[in-house]
């Protein structure tokens, strides 16, 4: 574990919660709200989506690869009131069978995986037919816009310091090809400006064979 992994995760908490306690929150809710039974939540980080889960959701899986964040996300697990099953594991290769979850929450995590095509499709193999991707994810802002130059001019140090965010990725693009019906992912601004302002939410659904 690098100290720059450490000091991620010392921070995250602090540098998130005036989001976590305004749009991100309120969107957070708004996406699980109805959600039921087993969920998935991929990346689960320090665990900000657990207090967000609803009561009919009976067992959480929640992913995450850094120890670091791991190990603050079991603390917030065990004050959660249905079972979570902490894993330290990466998107690429989720430790679950097929159709084995009722709903996947995917927040603020499709941006930082390495091979997002591969996640992808692990996420499309362990829900269930009928399931829902609950998406909230930054994006790379449209093409030629001022924003998108300054994603591109920053990028490389960004990735660095926001531990392997992608910041030009089009994950909605990305969920398509990869076998969702995106039609109810919708643009949104993850805050007021910045470079990491643009974002996609909703919920996206395995289309049919």
């Amino acid at each position: 574990m690098s100290v720059l992994d450490r000091a991620f995760a010392t921070l995250y908490d602090p540098v998130m919660h005036p989001l976590e306690e305004g749009r991100l929150g309120r969107q957070r809710a708004a996406l699980l709200a109805g959600v039921s039974g087993h969920v998935l939540d991929l990346g689960a980080g320090t665990g900000a989506s657990l207090p967000h889960m609803p009561r009919d959701v009976e067992r959480v899986t929640a992913i995450e690869p850094e120890p670091a964040m791991a190990a603050r996300l079991r603390a917030r697990a065990a004050a959660a009131p249905m079972a979570v099953e902490v894993i330290e594991a990466p998107g690429e290769a989720l430790p679950l069978a097929d159709h084995a979850v009722d709903a996947v929450l995917a927040t603020l995590v499709l941006c930082t995986v390495a091979d997002p095509e591969r996640t992808i499709a692990e996420i499309h193999r362990v829900l269930r037919p009928d399931g829902r991707l609950l998406v909230l994810e930054h994006v790379a802002a449209p093409d030629r816009s001022t924003r998108r130059r300054l994603q591109g001019a920053i990028a490389p140090a960004w990735r660095v310091v926001a531990r392997g965010c992608y910041l030009t990725r089009d994950t909605r693009a990305l969920l398509e090809n990869g076998g969702f019906d995106v039609t109810a992912v919708t643009d949104w601004e993850l805050a007021r400006g910045g470079p990491a302002a643009p974002a996609i939410t909703g919920v996206a659904r395995p289309r049919r064979q």
